[in-house]
C-alpha cells in the first residue's frame, strides 16, 4: 500500500512482514472510553479522550454516542461535536443520538424518567446541527416520533434508525418507507421475531434497504440468534459490529454512573445494580475475534462487518477501506488478531495497547 498526504493513493501485491494489514476499525455506537462519559463530559476534550482510547484499541473512526438525556444535555453534545469537528478531532465521524424519543416498554438502561415522545423544539434542534458535527445518526421508536418527523430529519441530512421499540413489523416497514434506513443494536431492546409476528427483528432482517448493529459479546444476544441473522440477512443491507462500549472500554475501572446510576463491571458485562444490560464491556477487535472464533464467521466477513458495512451504512466513503482515495487509516495485527500497531492519516498513533 502507498500513500500520501493521509489517502491512500494504491495497493501494491507483495510479501509483507507482517500477518495483515487491515482497514482502521468504525464504530457507529460509542457511548464512552478510557474512563470518559460522553453523556458526563460533553465537551471537545470529552470526545477527544474517548477517540483516543478507542484508536488505542483498532477503531480510528467512531460516532460519539449519547445515551438518552436531558434537552440541555442534548444541546451541549451537539455544541461539543461541533466544536471537536471544527478542531479537526481526529477519529470523529459524527455524534449518534440514541433517545430520548424511545418506547418506554423496551427503554432498557435509559433512565425512564427522561424518556419522551419527540417535540417540534426536538427536531429543529437535531436539523439545526445537522452538517456541524460531521454525521448525525438518530436512534428513536416509531412510538415517540411520527413517519413525517422522520421523513423531515432525513430531508435535512439526518440519518435515522430504528430502536428501543415495541411495534410491528409493519410499523416498522412504514417507518422504513418513510426514510429509516438502520435499526440499532438487532435483537436488543425491541419486539422480537414470532411466526406470526415479525416484530422489528423480522422487519430489518426482511428489509434490504435496512442495515443493523448488532453486539457480538456473547452477552447481549445468543451465538444461535446471531448466527440465524447473518444467514437470514436480506441485501443490500448488512449486519455489522458496533461495541455500544462505555466509559469502562480502555481502562481499569470496576464501576462507572449514568444518569447517576452506578453500573457495575463484572465477567465481561456491565449492568445496573438489577442486572440489566449497561452498554457493552467490549472493543470493536474483541468483537470482531469474537466474530471469529465463537460465530466461525470467515476473517474477510469478519472484517468487512467492522469496517466496509458499518461505513457504508453510515455513508462515511473515506474510512472503512484501503482503496485509492480513502484516508490512510490502518491497523496491523498478528495471526491471531491482536493489534500491534494502528496508523491514523499515514502516520503511526504511539498510543496503541494490545487488545
Amino acid at each position: 500500500m502507498t500513500y500520501e498526504v493521509g489517502k491512500v493513493t494504491g495497493v501494491i501485491p507483495g510479501k509483507a512482514e507482517v500477518d495483515l494489514v487491515v482497514p482502521g476499525l468504525v464504530d457507529l455506537q460509542v457511548n464512552g472510553g478510557g474512563g470518559v462519559q460522553f453523556n458526563d463530559t460533553t465537551s471537545a476534550q470529552g470526545l477527544a479522550a474517548i477517540c483516543a482510547a478507542h484508536r488505542a484499541l483498532g477503531t480510528t473512526a467512531v460516532l460519539a454516542t449519547l445515551i438518552t438525556d436531558t434537552a440541555e444535555k442534548t444541546s451541549e453534545a451537539l455544541a461539543a461535536g461541533a466544536a471537536a469537528r471544527a478542531a479537526g478531532q481526529a477519529g470523529l465521524a459524527g455524534l449518534h443520538l440514541e433517545g430520548p424519543h424511545l418506547d418506554p416498554r423496551r427503554k432498557g438502561t435509559h433512565a425512564e424518567e427522561l424518556v419522551r415522545p419527540m417535540q417540534e423544539a426536538d427536531l429543529l434542534r437535531i436539523l439545526a446541527a445537522a452538517g456541524s458535527c460531521g454525521h448525525l445518526l438518530v436512534t428513536l421508536a416509531p412510538e415517540a416520533a411520527t413517519e413525517e418527523q422522520v421523513a423531515r430529519l432525513v430531508a435535512g441530512g439526518v440519518q435515522v434508525s430504528l430502536g428501543h421499540s415495541d411495534c410491528s413489523a409493519e410499523t416498522a416497514s412504514g417507518y422504513f418507507t418513510a426514510g429509516a434506513s438502520m435499526t440499532t443494536h438487532l435483537f436488543n431492546a425491541m419486539s422480537q421475531m414470532g411466526h406470526r409476528a415479525p416484530g422489528l427483528v423480522g422487519a430489518t432482517l426482511d428489509s434490504g434497504a435496512v442495515s443493523c448493529g448488532l453486539i457480538a459479546d456473547g452477552h447481549h444476544v445468543s451465538d444461535t440468534a446471531m448466527r440465524v441473522a447473518l444467514r437470514g440477512k436480506r441485501g443490500p443491507g448488512h449486519v455489522f459490529l458496533v461495541s455500544d462500549a462505555m466509559a469502562a472500554t480502555g481502562s481499569e475501572l470496576t464501576e462507572i454512573t449514568l444518569n447517576g446510576r452506578t453500573i457495575y463491571r463484572a465477567g465481561g458485562r456491565l449492568t445496573l445494580a438489577d442486572g440489566t444490560l449497561a452498554g457493552a464491556d467490549i472493543s470493536m477487535l474483541e468483537a470482531l475475534r469474537y466474530c471469529v472464533t465463537a460465530l466461525e464467521v470467515p476473517l474477510d466477513e469478519a472484517l468487512r462487518m467492522a469496517t466496509v458495512y458499518p461505513a457504508q451504512a453510515a455513508g462515511l466513503p473515506h474510512v472503512g477501506r484501503l482503496t485509492e482515495g480513502a484516508r490512510a487509516d490502518f491497523l496491523v495485527l498478528d495471526a491471531a488478531l491482536h493489534l500491534q500497531g494502528v496508523w491514523v492519516g499515514g502516520v503511526r498513533s504511539g498510543d496503541e495497547v494490545a487488545a
